[in-house]
C-alpha cells in the first residue's frame, strides 16, 4: 500500500537505486548509508521485455545481495500501481516487484527529482562551472537537462531540508528576438502551432533547429542525427551545424536564465544529460552566458547566479543513493509513490 515518508521507518539496507530513461537503465547497490553505491553496467531498455527482467538478469544474478528497498527514478509521470514510461514501453508495478523481488518496500520518483537531488550531493570534481560566484551557495537551485526530451526540477531550499520540485518546465514557450531568429523560426517545427522549449532543446530538437537554419540559408540538409551534428559543428565541418549548435547555446542561456528567475535558483542552475557535457567547450563561448544574463531590470542578479554542468553520467543515481542515506535531509513527498509488503 502508499505510504508516506513523514513517519518512520524509512529505507532497509541494502538498497538497490536506479535510473529509468527511454533508452538506458543505470542500477546500483547501496550496502549501507556509509557504503558507496556498487554500480552495474548501464544497460539498454530496448534489450529487456520488463523493468523486472531487467532488474534480475542485469543486477541480482551478478551479486549474491539481496536488496530489501528499491527507490527508483523513471521517466514518466508516477500516477497509480501501473507507471508507464514516457519513451520506453516497460511499466513499473512496483507491487509486483514487492511480490516476485522481495523487497520490502519500493518507492518511485520522477526521473527528474532524481537529478535534484543529485544538484546536491555530486562533489565539485564531477561539475564545471560557468560564471557566477564562486563556491557553493547554499540556497535554491534548478536543474536542466536537454537529452531525449526538456528535463525540468526545482530544487527549494527550507531551513533545515531540500525540497525537489518535478516539472513540465521544458513545455514553456521559446520565442525570436533577433534578426536572425525571425529568419529561422518560421521553419522550426511547432508542436499544434508551439514552438515549446523541448521543440529546440533536446536531441530531437537539435535536428529541428539544424533543418530550420538550413532552410533560412536555402540550403538541403545533409546531417541526419544529433550526433552527426554535433561532430559537425564541433570540428566545424558544417557551417550550418556551427550556428545550429550556438544557437542550441544562446537559446538554452536563454531558458535557464528564465528558470532561475522563476525560482530565483541564486544557488544556481544545474545543466545535467550527455548533450550538455558533450557541449560544455560550446557553453563556455559566451553566447550562453550572455543570453542567461540578459534579463533587464534583473541583469545584476544575474550577474551572479553560478551555472554548473554535471559530467557524471550517473548523476541521478548519486541523487538517488544521497536520498536514501539521508532521508531527513531531503522532504521528498512519497504519498502514492512508496508501497510496502504486507507480509
Amino acid at each position: 500500500m502508499p505510504d508516506n515518508f513523514d513517519s518512520e521507518p524509512f529505507f532497509k539496507f541494502p538498497v538497490l537505486v536506479g535510473d529509468i530513461g527511454g533508452t538506458h537503465a543505470r542500477f546500483a547497490i547501496l550496502v549501507d548509508a556509509h557504503a558507496e553505491p556498487r554500480e552495474f553496467p548501464v544497460v539498454n531498455t530496448a534489450d529487456y521485455a520488463s523493468i523486472d527482467e531487467a532488474i534480475q538478469s542485469a543486477v541480482l544474478n551478478h551479486t549474491s545481495l539481496q536488496p530489501r528497498s528499491a527507490v527508483l527514478a523513471v521517466a514518466g509521470p508516477v500516477d497509480g500501481d501501473e507507471i508507464e514510461l514516457t519513451n520506453c514501453p516497460w511499466v513499473v508495478r512496483p507491487k509486483q516487484l514487492i511480490a516476485t523481488m522481495t523487497f520490502e518496500d519500493v518507492t518511485i520518483l520522477n526521473d527528474f527529482e532524481a537529478q535534484a537531488l543529485a544538484a546536491v550531493s555530486l562533489d565539485s570534481d564531477h561539475l564545471e562551472q560557468i560564471g557566477g560566484k564562486p563556491g557553493e551557495i547554499k540556497a535554491t537551485r534548478v536543474v536542466l537537462g536537454p537529452g531525449t526530451g526538456l528535463g525540468v526540477a526545482g530544487l527549494l531550499r527550507s531551513h533545515r531540508a531540500w525540497i525537489p520540485v518535478p516539472g513540465e518546465g521544458g513545455h514553456i514557450d521559446l520565442g525570436p528576438r533577433t534578426k536572425r531568429d525571425y529568419e529561422i523560426f518560421p521553419h522550426v517545427e511547432t508542436i499544434e502551432g508551439r514552438i515549446a522549449a523541448e521543440q529546440i532543446l533536446c536531441g530531437r530538437g537539435l535536428c529541428n533547429l539544424y533543418k530550420a537554419v538550413c532552410t533560412a540559408d536555402n540550403i538541403q540538409p545533409v546531417l541526419n542525427t544529433p550526433a552527426d551534428i554535433t561532430a559537425a559543428a564541433l570540428n566545424e565541418s558544417n557551417v550550418q551545424a556551427v550556428e545550429t549548435l550556438e544557437l542550441f547555446s544562446a537559446y538554452l542561456g536563454r531558458i535557464a536564465g528564465d528558470l532561475a528567475l522563476i525560482f530565483m535558483a541564486h544557488g544556481g542552475v544545474y545543466l545535467s544529460g550527455g548533450i550538455s557535457h558533450k557541449i560544455a567547450a560550446i557553453l563556455k563561448k559566451g553566447a550562453f552566458r550572455a543570453n542567461f544574463e540578459d534579463k533587464a531590470p534583473h541583469t545584476h542578479i544575474m550577474r551572479d547566479i553560478p551555472v554548473h554542468v554535471i559530467t557524471y553520467p550517473l548523476a541521478a543515481l548519486n541523487g538517488l543513493s544521497a536520498f536514501a542515506r539521508s532521508p531527513a535531509r531531503f522532504q521528498v513527498a512519497t504519498e502514492g509513490r512508496r508501497w510496502i509488503s504486507t507480509e
